[in-house]
């Protein structure tokens, strides 16, 4: 993976890059999904409106971050942008119960759907592009994932 446009010592690009993480030669999505994990383990604990405020924040900030690297680079999605999987399972992640068997489930549901990107994840990952289009997809897929954790760990059947 090319990294020479890259500037880590520029803060927003180190952001959009996952802290580094998205710098990874093999799979930078997930290590960018990977970096989530402590951010998450960071705020789980505040109040749900707390939590759902600073994600708001992440997601709007990730639009700009994303388009702003994206511009920098000039590369529209660069798979060294992983801002997006930061935000998408912080989503997945939403009003979950906190345990390593759901936070490795979460991982793996967010990568699921981040990856195949079914139907509406694909459509917009075709027609939007710039920081919007970015994060979209990725909000999407992390939406689709918070699903499928709901049914699993906290409908009760």
């Amino acid at each position: 993976m090319m990294t020479a446009k890259f500037k880590l010592s520029d803060p927003v690009q180190f952001l959009a890059l996952g802290f580094g993480s998205g710098l990874a030669p093999k799979a930078p999505g997930t290590f960018g999904t990977l970096a989530a994990i402590p951010l998450f383990l960071i705020f789980v604990n505040l109040p749900l409106t707390q939590y759902l405020a600073v994600l708001s924040v992440m997601a709007l900030f990730g639009v700009h971050i994303c388009g702003y690297t994206a511009k920098a680079i000039g590369v529209d999605d660069h798979p060294a942008i992983v801002w997006d999987e930061i935000v998408g399972f912080m989503i997945t992640m939403i009003m979950i119960p906190v345990s390593a068997t759901t936070i490795i489930t979460g991982f793996i549901l967010f990568r699921f759907f981040d990856i195949v990107k079914p139907w509406p994840i694909s459509a917009v990952d075709k027609k939007l592009h710039s920081g919007l289009g970015i994060m979209l997809d990725d909000m999407i897929a992390g939406f689709m994932a918070l699903i499928v954790m709901q049914l699993i760990f906290v409908v009760n059947w």
